[in-house]
């Protein structure tokens, strides 16, 4: 396999676990209901409309990621995400372990990692951009 081809490959794998992660959890917020969110934003001062920009960046833009459409700017949206989600729920364990040893955010750091990564990789040749 060439090095373009490995390059291209390496970037869907990134895309589809990133994306279909991410979307799960949009899912999730759409099976569950909003109303815990936004009553999160409100207590942190924020309008409660503005917990609806979750189903931007847990549904749309793992989406955009998956399909590679202007995956640049879905990554860039689910890096958002995970910046408000860390600030808004997770905060108080930014400088935490877990019990096995590892730092408590190690799934929202991956999320985040992968989300940068894409955005200065961009989504390769098996895309619907194909870039």
């Amino acid at each position: 396999m060439n090095r373009n081809t490995a390059s291209d490959l390496a970037k869907l794998i990134l895309r589809i676990a990133l994306g279909t992660l991410i979307l799960l959890h949009g899912i999730a917020k759409l099976r569950g209901g909003m109303g815990w969110l936004e009553g999160l934003v409100v207590q942190h001062g924020l309008p409660s409309w503005f917990a609806y920009g979750v189903l931007v960046g847990e549904v749309l833009a793992p989406l955009m990621v998956l399909l590679g459409f202007f995956c640049r700017f879905g990554a860039i949206l689910v890096f958002i995400n995970m910046l408000f989600a860390v600030a808004l729920v997770h905060m108080g364990e930014l400088a935490r372990l877990n019990d096995n040893g590892g730092w408590a955010l190690e799934l929202q750091g991956m999320f985040i990692a992968a989300a940068l990564a894409l955005a200065l990789l961009g989504p390769g040749r098996f895309s619907v951009n194909q870039r």
